[in-house]
């Protein structure tokens, strides 16, 4: 099975659109694999269209920048279809033939006729949840809803392994090295602060992935 991936994240400023690609970079080079992850936002605020890329391979990646051509598109807010709150148009612009796509919807947002075409033609495969809804009832706190959507992700394609997911969490919020800028640094407070202690943000952040796993469901096209 190829570990090459390209994933693009796709979401609204606010929701940890770059934490996740962080976490799973680091996810995928503790599982001894390489990776590359490049944030893309323009003005750094709340609600504000956000991407980040995230490569995944086993071996040399001299690629950088935004993901063109994805195999896995992650949508972090239904707001990036429904109200083309994204930087690429559309949505799945690019994806390729056996693709993924993955949204956080109570149902999976209404595509024209024409979008339905195109994404059978490519035979992608079409998935959806509530990752916010997974977010606030396991883990407490839609500040949980980017974990909830690499979950869900894993309960569809199993890019990492869950031990070197709990890694790259623990060293992201545990004091590591990684520093995060303006509004991620705020982003990764906030989401200490709904917690006592660190451990319990791993524990429960750690549940809301294996509870999103199995909420994922499909939408046949």
């Amino acid at each position: 099975m190829s570990s090459k991936h390209s994933i693009r994240m796709s979401g609204l400023g606010g929701q940890g659109v770059v934490t996740a690609a962080h976490i799973l970079g680091n996810a995928a080079t503790k599982d001894g694999l390489v990776s590359t992850v490049n944030p893309f936002f323009g003005a750094e605020k709340r609600l504000a269209p956000a991407e980040s890329y995230v490569r995944i391979d086993s071996e040399s990646i001299h690629e950088r920048g935004e993901v063109l051509f994805p195999d896995i598109i992650m949508i972090f807010h239904p707001h990036v279809i429904t109200m083309g709150k994204c930087y690429t148009m559309p949505f799945f612009d690019g994806l390729q033939e056996n693709g993924i796509i993955l949204a956080n919807a109570e149902e999976f947002p209404q595509l024209s006729e024409d979008e339905l075409q195109k994404l059978a033609q490519l035979n992608a495969k079409l998935y959806y949840f509530s990752a916010t809804q997974v977010a606030l009832d396991v883990g407490g706190t839609e500040l949980a809803t980017n974990m909830a959507m690499l979950g869900g992700l894993l309960g569809v394609k199993q890019l990492v392994s869950s031990e070197s997911l709990k890694d790259a969490l623990t060293e992201r919020f545990g004091g590591g090295k990684f520093v995060a800028s303006g509004t991620t640094a705020a982003l990764d407070d906030a989401l200490k602060g709904k917690y006592e202690k660190i451990t319990q943000l791993i524990d429960q952040n750690m549940e809301v992935m294996e509870a999103a796993k199995s909420a994922v469901q499909e939408f046949v096209i």
